[in-house]
Parts: C-alpha cells; structure tokens; sequence
C-alpha cells in the first residue's frame, strides 16, 4: 500500500504510515526534524503515532545547529 501526500511542495508515493515512518523511510533523523501536517506541527513525541493520509501536505524542515 503507498499514499500519495506532497512533501515540501513536491507530490511523492510513499509506503509510510506514520510521520516517524516517513522520516526513517526518507533517511531523516527525527530528532534534528520539525514536521508540519496540513498546517499544524506535529509534536517530536507523536511521530509515531501520527497517521498519514492520502492527500497530506507535508513541511519538513532540518535543524542544523552551528556556531
């Protein structure tokens, strides 16, 4: 089974069911990520238990620390 969601403004399948899922299967570190879904920000903690839907929109920004 893949859903059809829009990832930063590009439409991509994806066999995740999960945020958490998604992150592992984009080969992102969930920790370093914020996620929004559909406009509101999904909590670190609730990654895994977040559902995706077909039709999500998706913002996935990395956090990149410096000095």
């Amino acid at each position: 089974m893949s859903l059809k969601i829009t990832i930063n403004g590009e439409q991509r399948q994806v066999a995740a069911s999960t945020v958490l899922d998604l992150l592992e299967e984009l080969r992102l570190q969930p920790k370093r990520m914020v996620v929004e879904q559909n406009g509101v920000i999904v909590q670190r903690d609730a990654f895994g238990d977040t559902r995706l839907s077909e039709g999500d929109v998706l913002e996935l920004v990395r956090l990149v620390g410096g000095g």
